[in-house]
This record gives structure tokens, sequence and C-alpha cells, in this order.
């Protein structure tokens, strides 16, 4: 991933691609995902010998389970290169041109950026969140709105 771009004066000497995404959440998710699955398998082979196969596998599968969760709260993520922007949220991925995105907004209380698109809907960009930090946040946000106004004007 390319680091972020704290404010763009000018977005047409920007190096794509840009990706926003919450590292520090990322960080302790994926050792935490892991640490569930070592966890559990490890408790399915120390249970008593009472339990049964078939519990045994349960437990494994609800290591694995929590793990996946972890894993989905780890994804979010925003990707900005010439064509457009990506935006992964927990579940889903979808790919804007740049003319689809009318404005970046990132309001006081605000989880995270949204984006209002030009078909009059509004998408979450989970990727740029306050949980990481307000001011970094907010750098990313005007960085992305930079880059929307940038190419508006272009086009």
């Amino acid at each position: 991933m390319s680091t972020p771009v704290e404010h763009v004066e000018h977005a047409e000497y920007v190096e794509y691609p840009v990706t926003w995404a919450p590292r520090r959440t990322r960080a302790v998710l994926l050792p935490v995902c892991a640490l569930l699955v070592v966890l559990f398998v490890a408790m399915a082979l120390v249970l008593p010998a009472s339990w049964q196969l078939n519990d045994r596998i349960m437990m494994v599968c609800s290591g694995v389970a929590f793990a996946c969760v972890g894993l989905m709260l780890a994804r979010p993520r925003v990707t900005a290169d010439a064509e457009g922007v990506t935006v992964v949220n927990f579940v889903r991925r979808r790919r804007l041109a740049w003319a689809e995105i009318v404005r970046v907004n990132f309001r006081q209380g605000d989880p995270w950026a949204t984006l209002d698109l030009s078909d009059g809907t509004s998408l979450a960009a989970v990727g740029i969140q306050s949980g990481v930090g307000k001011a970094q946040a907010i750098a990313n946000a005007r960085a992305l709105r930079d880059l929307v106004e940038h190419h508006a004007q272009a086009a």
C-alpha cells in the first residue's frame, strides 16, 4: 500500500495508487485473529476426554468464525488510482469512476467519510475513519476530496 497523501496541492503530480486504511486497526486485528485460531485449536486439543470429536471440531470452527469476523473488521480501505476509486467496506467492494463521485463528506461526529454519488445515493468510505485519529482522518478525507475536485475539473 502506498503512503497516505496529507493534502493534495497538485493532484496531477500524485503517485497512484493512493490507499487510505486504518493501519493500526489492522495491526491489532490480524495478530488477534491468528491468536484466536491458535487458542481455540489448543483448547480443542486439551479438552477433557468426556468431550466428543464433534465438540472439538465445533470449538475449532468457533475460533475460525471469530477470526473471520476480525478479518472482516480489518478489511476497510479506500484506494484511488488514475481511473477512479475503489471502496472496500466490511462486506462489499465497490469500484467508482471519478465522475460518479460528487462530494466527499466528513462531518463532525461522523465515524467515517461518506461519498455523495452522482446517482443521488451516498456510500460510506469506512477506510477513512475517525477511530484511528480525528486529525489523520480529516487530512485523509481532504486529500480524497482534493483528488475528486481535480478529476472533476479535468473532465
